[in-house]
């Protein structure tokens, strides 16, 4: 009997099955929904694919079989299936979830409720939900085993076997060139198939490991049928798939390049803080990188070697390197989308695209910047509404992955005060009509561009990564 997506019906979510197939390097991750009267959906398998395979170390009998890696890659791939699925359970988003395997020991279950509620907070807020205490996960399991440490390098080497995440964008860029001018030679890792982020990893020069990964097709016919949609955690998702390709691939460490305004959310009346990009927050990082050590290795480092910094104090990094101009985008909408001129990589309509020109005018001759752009987005009278929003003067943050209003308020000052920029339309406005209202002080670029908050880098990287952002 064929099985009808009917959200009202689905009593809960289950996770039914992982599989790993060594010798082709295929993960399947297998989902379903279960409604009220006990009947199941089609489940819903997502593959994905880590290239280098056979991987002959986490077969049994294999002369290369090593127990404690194995282990570690089980603990991984368990870890995987729990955090991928939040692409699956969004669609109807029950209060119950099932787990084949039988229930989560506490620190599993405690990560991931804080991933879904907290990494839904957006999804939730823009479908009428509240995802506070509203999920139910299977607990009582017994604590996992303490992982193993398997011999990878110290933490605080710089050389160690790492995989740095790249997205296109001016972050993970200067994060991989931070990384090479310290002595570094990172494996450049994506997920997917963007021509624009494969140009970006090519350009560097270093070796590329490129992850394919397949949603349930499933899933996609239930959002024809009226399944919820919204958007989702990717950070945590792509974190996890790291983590377990790096285990695989002989890599000790897992690099993203999550800044410190990551962690600031949009505050919105009557609900209060909403962070799309929570698991690029140090909330994440922090809870996950202890996860992994305490269930997946101890000796595993997942780090974000931006997190100590502003998104202005990266871009006037990104402004010394001119290596990338033709080549990278941080726009959301256009980033795939790969062409000779700048206007195919960036659309100048999105919170992205408003935001990174502003970030960058501070510290770019303005030629360069509009090349890169093909137009001056601060000179057009249409965008007011939209860098209010960013100001957080009129409106709030944007759901985007964009600074805090108090970088794009000192920007804004920084540019009031250059003849170069000065009488564009928007930073005009702004001299004229919002900075006399601001504190002075509060406008100051200086107090955002040297490290700042919680990190977890270490005292040696950090020592090292200031004097590199410093020089």
């Amino acid at each position: 009997m064929s099985w009808t997506f009917d959200r009202a019906a689905i009593r809960a979510f289950r996770f039914t099955s992982k599989r790993f197939d060594a010798a082709t390097g295929e993960v399947a991750l297998g989902y379903a929904f279960v409604n009220h009267d006990g009947t199941t959906s089609p489940e819903l398998v997502e593959r994905i694919t880590v290239p280098g395979a056979p991987f002959t170390a986490v077969q049994p009998g294999s002369l290369d079989f090593d127990a404690a890696k194995a282990a570690a890659i089980d603990a991984a791939l368990r870890l995987l299936h729990l955090v991928a699925g939040v692409s699956y359970y969004k669609a109807a988003a029950p209060s119950v979830i099932e787990c084949a395997d039988g229930p989560l020991d506490e620190a599993t279950a405690d990560f991931v409720a804080s991933v879904y509620e907290n990494g839904l907070g957006e999804f939730a807020y823009r479908n009428g939900l509240d995802l506070r205490g509203h999920l139910a996960w299977p607990r009582g399991g017994a604590a996992r085993p303490v992982a193993a440490t398997l011999g990878l390098e110290a933490p605080g080497a710089f050389g160690r076997r790492a995989l740095v995440a790249i997205g296109g964008g001016k972050d993970s860029l200067v994060s991989i060139e931070a990384l090479r001018a310290l002595g570094a030679s990172p494996t450049v890792t994506w997920i997917g198939s963007s021509p624009l982020i494969r140009a970006c990893a090519e350009r560097t020069g270093l070796p590329t490991l490129n992850i394919t990964r397949a949603l349930a097709p499933e899933l996609f016919a239930f959002n024809r049928e009226g399944a919820l949609n919204g958007h989702i955690p990717v950070t945590a998702v792509n974190s996890a798939m790291l983590v377990f390709a790096a285990l695989l691939t002989g890599h000790g460490s897992v690099v993203f390049s999550n800044e410190h305004s990551a962690s600031y959310g949009s505050l919105i009346p009557g609900t209060g803080e909403v962070n799309h990009q929570w698991s690029k927050g140090w909330a994440f990082e922090r809870d996950f990188a202890a996860l992994v050590r305490a269930q997946v290795a101890a000796d595993f480092d997942y780090v974000s070697l931006l997190r100590p910094f502003s998104e202005l104090a990266v871009a006037r990094q990104f402004a010394r390197l001119e290596h990338y101009d033709a080549h990278f985008s941080s726009c959301n909408r256009n980033f795939h989308l790969l062409g000779e001129k700048p206007t195919q990589r960036w659309c100048g309509a999105c919170p992205k695209c408003h935001f990174v020109f502003l970030a960058l005018a501070p510290f770019m001759p303005k030629p360069r910047l509009l090349g890169i752009f093909g137009r001056n987005l601060l000179d057009d009278a249409s965008l007011t509404a939209e860098y209010d929003a960013l100001l957080e003067i009129e409106g709030h943050k944007p759901f985007e992955c964009v600074g805090e209003g108090r970088e794009s308020r000192a920007a804004m000052a920084a540019l009031a005060a250059s003849p170069a920029w000065r009488e564009d339309a928007l930073v005009a406005r702004f001299a004229a009509s919002q900075q006399p209202a601001l504190d002075p002080a509060t406008l100051r670029l200086e107090p955002l561009l040297g490290p700042q908050g919680e990190h977890g880098l270490g005292t040696a990287r950090m020592e090292a990564l200031g004097a590199h952002f410093g020089a």
